[in-house]
Parts: structure tokens; sequence; C-alpha cells
């Protein structure tokens, strides 16, 4: 599957010269090509403290440390008012058949989404076993903030959380 998808977007570069420009900046062509050497070192981007905007209902925080150990370890959590009323532990970690985020939300039991693909700075994480979400997205975008996006799956509706970095 993920084969096609590679080929189908080089087969857009090729036919649509204008597909190009349409499509983020930041992709480096050889990352599409060289998918099955990806690994966790590609993910740094990610790393960082992040936090929603301010001034909403709810702020949510993430905290990503850089990759090391074949591991990257996180952590969220979301504030009402005074009250924290979610929070997760997670961790992105390289294992021998692939790259996989593992979420423990509210500190119960791990729930493993693989990664299916990484283009510049967006990857796509998936387990179509899980009831919700079975996508998880994250992309750095190009103003320095980064969106998290969970689904059910490819063409569903998407929520989306939309991180600004953390000044210190």
């Amino acid at each position: 599957m993920r084969s096609k998808s590679a080929i189908r977007i080089v087969i857009a570069f090729v036919l649509c010269p204008s597909f190009a420009a349409i499509w983020d900046s930041a992709v480096p062509a050889q990352t599409v090509a060289k998918n099955a050497a990806v690994t966790i070192s590609d993910l740094g981007w990610m790393s960082g403290d992040w936090q929603t905007a301010k001034g909403g209902r709810a702020q949510i925080d993430e905290h990503w440390t850089l990759p090391a150990g074949a591991t990257m370890l996180g952590m969220g959590r979301t504030v009402v008012g005074e009250k924290t009323v979610e929070f997760e532990f997670l961790r992105i970690e390289q294992r021998a058949n692939g790259i996989y985020y593992v979420a423990s939300p509210n500190g119960g039991p791990t729930t493993d989404f693989k990664m299916t693909r990484l283009i510049g700075q967006e990857v796509i994480f998936e387990n179509p076993e899980h009831d919700f979400p079975k996508r998880i997205v994250y992309k750095k975008i190009s103003d320095g903030s980064l969106v998290a996006s969970v689904d059910a799956g490819e063409n569903t509706k998407s929520q989306n959380f939309v991180y600004f970095p953390v000044r210190k």
C-alpha cells in the first residue's frame, strides 16, 4: 500500500509540474523514495514544547524530547480553567519492523499506531483496528506551528489541534 502511494506521488510530479508548486516546499524528493530507510531521527522536527493558542475554552500542551536511544518521549495535557481534564503519556519508538507512536491516555493501557508515511515534515501513524482515532497526523507548518490531527481513517473528518512553540 505504501509503495502505491509513493508511485502515485512520483507520477504526479512527473505528469504535473505545477503539483510540485502546490506541495509543501519543505518536502525533499528523496524522502518519498527512501521511506524504507527512515529512522526516528527524521522526526526530530516534532521535538520541543508546544501549546494551543491562549484564550480558548481549553489549553492543550504537548512536549516531545529529541530523538535518542531509538525513542522520543512525549506528554500531553488538557487544562480547562484550573483543572487538568485529560493527560496522555506518549512515545515514538523505532522497532525492527518500523516506527510506532504509542499512546497511554490518562495513564491507561497503551495503543500502538504504526508510521505509514513520512514526507518532509508530515508524518502519519495508523492503527485501523483501534476504535478512535485510527490515524494520527503531525505536520510542521511553515509559520513554525505544529498541527496534530486525529481521524477515523483516510478521507474522514479530522479533529485538528494547532500548537505553537512555547517561548521560554
